[in-house]
């Protein structure tokens, strides 16, 4: 009879899923998501092996080799800003200094009479501006005359290509400056498209020197081909 009894509760059980259980919609949901983020950082992970060897290269092009290399020029540290000031170039236009921004600048400074020194500098920085061929177009070559005096009638033609303008000597003295014991007419000074200048040239030079100015000039235009815009 008591056996009857148990067999009877147990037919009264339901059947239990112990083994076979069915995950729950929480736990599914858990397991999906930290599938998906597991996923997620392994791709993240694979992206980052694949670009090191690019950012690494830019690494060591853009900042640890210019450390070993030994520039003609000196680096303005820190830049300088073009300052707003009033201009007039040879025929009486007036502008503003501003306006030269958005390109290169490779700028001498020197007295409107312009004596055999000073033709021999600009013919030099004519002929380095003309040596870096097809980057020619993102430099400007400026001439700043500092004083009154007349532009020789015979060098005009050279300067066809120039951007020569008439501008207080006050106003480039504060902004340019030369080095110690030299005077700001014995430099080149370059600024870039933002208006700052950064670089101090020589102009105590011959040919010879002329070529390593055109290696630096170059060596800034390559590492600023990112972000430099077209200009003017």
């Amino acid at each position: 009879m008591q056996k009857n009894n148990v067999e009877k509760n147990n037919a009264n059980q339901p059947l239990g899923l112990t083994v076979y259980d069915l995950p729950s919609p929480v736990d599914s949901v858990a397991y999906d998501a930290k599938r998906t983020r597991a996923g997620r950082f392994r791709m993240l992970l694979v992206f980052i092996i694949c670009l090191s060897p690019v950012v690494a290269s830019y690494f060591m092009y853009y900042v640890a080799r210019p450390a070993s290399i030994n520039s003609f020029g000196e680096l303005i540290q820190p830049t300088r800003s073009l300052p707003h000031s009033q201009m007039i170039d040879l025929q009486g236009q007036a502008g503003g200094l501003s306006q030269l921004k958005k390109q290169w600048l490779l700028i001498s400074v020197g007295s409107g009479a312009c004596p055999l020194e000073c033709q021999n500098r600009l013919y030099l920085q004519r002929q380095i501006l003309a040596s870096l061929g097809k980057e020619r177009g993102r430099v400007d070559w400026v001439w700043l005359i500092s004083d009154d005096e007349a532009v020789p009638a015979q060098i005009l033609p050279g300067l066809q290509e120039a951007q020569v303008w008439r501008i207080q000597s006050k106003v480039i003295e504060a902004w340019l400056k030369p080095q110690t014991g030299f005077a700001l007419q014995d430099h080149f000074y370059l600024v870039d498209p933002m208006g700052e200048w950064m670089m101090r040239f020589s102009a105590l030079i011959d040919k010879e020197k002329a070529a390593l100015i055109k290696k630096d000039l170059e060596r800034v235009l390559r590492a600023s081909a990112g972000w430099d815009l077209p200009g003017r």
